[in-house]
């Protein structure tokens, strides 16, 4: 039976070796962690509070198991520099309204089965709205900061070294190999 994490594992993967196939994205992506790290008293209009509830809403989403969670990778931070930096105003307002409506005072007094519930009950919302929307309207809340907790955990040092494997350059190199007429060639890196 699959776990959750192994599950979006998979899912990431997949969807990774589509999504992430541009340099200029992956470079983004590199330079968000970093200044994340940097950055942790205050984002853009995100306080250190803010971050705070954002890294408790990402644990909730991939909590700690035998790998760090997603507090551990500073998801929080890296969910607050994307909004910052990368999302129109429209997708910015409906971010953080989705901040307040989740209500960070009674989120963070929940109970991590508490917390779990109310995320499973706006993902089930969220999975609803999303299907009947119409095109150009905007997206639930709750989709925008699940995907950036995915992607702020899986692009982070923790995400990639201890809940995936990385290898820097898959394989060793090796410049003479048997060919075959007809063998399909090697592909260069993306």
């Amino acid at each position: 039976m699959m776990n959750r994490r192994e599950a979006i594992k998979q899912v990431t993967a997949l969807l990774g070796g589509v999504v992430l196939t541009g340099s200029g994205l992956v470079t983004a992506v590199e330079r968000a962690h970093a200044r994340a790290a940097l950055s942790r008293a205050q984002v853009g209009a995100f306080t250190a509070q803010d971050i705070a509830f954002l890294d408790e809403v990402a644990e909730t989403i991939l909590p700690a198991t035998k790998t760090p969670g997603a507090k551990a990778a500073h998801v929080g931070a890296f969910m607050a520099l994307m909004v910052t930096d990368t999302y129109d105003g429209r997708d910015q307002t409906i971010f953080q309204g989705g901040m307040r409506t989740l209500d960070q005072a009674s989120f963070m007094a929940a109970t991590p089965a508490q917390r779990l519930a109310r995320l499973e009950q706006l993902d089930r919302e969220q999975k609803t709205y999303m299907d009947a929307r119409e095109r150009g309207a905007p997206p639930h809340y709750f989709r925008l900061m699940k995907e950036l907790t995915l992607l702020g955990y899986f692009t982070s040092e923790i995400g990639c070294t201890q809940a995936m494997r990385y290898e820097e350059t898959p394989g060793r190199f090796e410049p003479c190999v048997p060919y075959t007429p007809g063998e399909t060639t090697w592909a260069a890196h993306a």
